[in-house]
This record gives C-alpha cells, sequence and structure tokens, in this order.
C-alpha cells in the first residue's frame, strides 16, 4: 500500500496542471491582498460609517487578520474547484490514456489502487489548505501588521488578537474537511464518468448547486442539521461571539461520515467496473 501511495504521489505532482493550481491558489490570494491594499480602508469606512458616529474606534481595523477573514471567505468555492479538477484528474487521464487497463494487469487490487488516490488526493487538499494558511498568515500581517478582528455575522462582532489569530487557525483546519469531501466527490464522478470534461462539468455543477443550497432552509431542523451541504460553512460558527464547539463536532463527524461513504461508493462502483 505504501508503494502504492508513494506512485500515486509522484504521479500527482509530475502533472504540470498540479503546478498551475498552486499557482492560481498564489494568483487569487495575491488579487485579494491587492484589493484590500488599495480599498480596505474605503469598504470598512462605509460598513462602519452609522456606528463612526456614535462610537470611537481605536486601533487600525484593516489588519492582517481582517484580510486573512476575507481570504477565508473567498476561498471556498476556488479551493474546492480548483482541488476537484485536479484530483478527478488522477483517475480521468488514466482512462483516456489507457494506463490504467495497463496498470490492472500487474498484480494490483482494484480496490487499494483506487483507495491510494483516494488517500493521496486528500493529502494533496490538507496540504494546499496548508499553503494557503500559512502564505495568508506571513503576507497578511507582514503587509497589514496585527489587530483586532471585526467581523458581521448577525451583527458586528470584535475579537482581540490573540482570540481572533486561534478563531482563523480552527476555521481553516474545521474547513478542511469541507474541501476533502468535495476533492473525495470529484474523484467518485470520475470513477462513474471517466471522461475529463464530463466529470469537470459534473464537479464545479455540483460545486455550484451545494454553495447554492447552502442558503436554503430545508423547512426540517433535522435535514437543516444533517445535509452535506449545509455543513460547508461549519468554519463560520468560529467567528460567533461564543463557539458553539457541540455543533462544529457534530458537523465535522458528519462531514467525516460522508466522505467516508462517498469513498466507499467510489471503491464499490470501481471494483465492479469494467475497466475496458
Amino acid at each position: 500500500m505504501m508503494r502504492l501511495l508513494y506512485i500515486e504521489t509522484y504521479k500527482l505532482f509530475r502533472q504540470s496542471r498540479t503546478y498551475y493550481a498552486i499557482l492560481a491558489l498564489f494568483f487569487i490570494e495575491a488579487i485579494v491582498l491587492l484589493s484590500a491594499y488599495y480599498q480596505g480602508t474605503g469598504i470598512i469606512d462605509i460598513v462602519l460609517a452609522n456606528l463612526k458616529d456614535t462610537f470611537y474606534f481605536q486601533g487600525k481595523l484593516l489588519n492582517g487578520n481582517l484580510i486573512i477573514y476575507f481570504i477565508l471567505n473567498s476561498f471556498w468555492f476556488h479551493v474546492p474547484l480548483l482541488c476537484m479538477i485536479i484530483v478527478s484528474g488522477m483517475l480521468t487521464t488514466e482512462y483516456q490514456e489507457k494506463t490504467l487497463e495497463t496498470v490492472l494487469m500487474q498484480p494490483v487490487v482494484k480496490w487499494k489502487y483506487l483507495l491510494a488516490k483516494y488517500i493521496v488526493a486528500s493529502l494533496f487538499t490538507i496540504f494546499l489548505v496548508l499553503l494557503l494558511a500559512l502564505t495568508s498568515f506571513i503576507l497578511s500581517y507582514g503587509i497589514f501588521g496585527k489587530g483586532d478582528l471585526v467581523v458581521y455575522t448577525n451583527g458586528l462582532t470584535f475579537f482581540e488578537h490573540d482570540d481572533a489569530f486561534n478563531r482563523l487557525v480552527y476555521a481553516f483546519l474545521f474547513g478542511t474537511l469541507s474541501l476533502v469531501f468535495f476533492s473525495v466527490v470529484s474523484l467518485t464522478l470520475a470513477v462513474m464518468l471517466k471522461e475529463s470534461f464530463k466529470t469537470w462539468i459534473v464537479a464545479a455543477l455540483f460545486l455550484i448547486v451545494s454553495t447554492l443550497l447552502l442558503k436554503i432552509d430545508l423547512g426540517n431542523d433535522v435535514w437543516n442539521q444533517i445535509a452535506f451541504f449545509k455543513l460547508n460553512n461549519t468554519w463560520q460558527y468560529f467567528f460567533n461571539h461564543n463557539i458553539e464547539w457541540n455543533t462544529i463536532i457534530i458537523n465535522s463527524v458528519l462531514m467525516g461520515l460522508y466522505i467516508l461513504v462517498t469513498m466507499l461508493v467510489g471503491l464499490f462502483l470501481f471494483q465492479k467496473k469494467d475497466i475496458g
């Protein structure tokens, strides 16, 4: 199994599109940072215009913590989309180039072969999030400095720097589960569809629909709690005044179960499917 993991990792980082995805990640991050640098102060002044007539704000509100929060909000669509394109290509490329047939003619267990891809895909997704988090903290603090974080959820909430830093770290960590889920979904779609463009289109549609359904009330508290698309904003709970740890842990366990079930479905279909 370790040899399969090594081979899949090697193949993933041998593909040029993997590095294009990483460069695209940096490019989007740079756009957010530049936008904040040139327009951030004006946006904050508009948001806080009425409050500044009543309250006195001390300190620099446009700081690294706020920029990292902006990056968090902007990346939960772009990053999973990039991951889904790269991860699905781990299998669709082998279908199209007929290398999968050659590989499975060797003494390789089919489900183990795909499981190695799932594991490497998940690790690659975690790597991207860690890379994003690391560069976000370094660049944001380096350019904009430290300070208190102000966010607008059910009203304006302020967090001191140390508290804000911890909440942002937790948001990245727990948000990673959502991205791993989308990567696993894309690989399962690749098992079913085989072709790259079909898989990319369906994967992108799945992501878009999931994002749209996030804001829709299903009319039932249980479904609002357990539907997979309702779990994708769990990271936002870290920016409530009081962190709802019970809800976060339950959501994370449910998302972990969705990942496992999606993976098992893919393994079952791949094991039964004719590779020809």
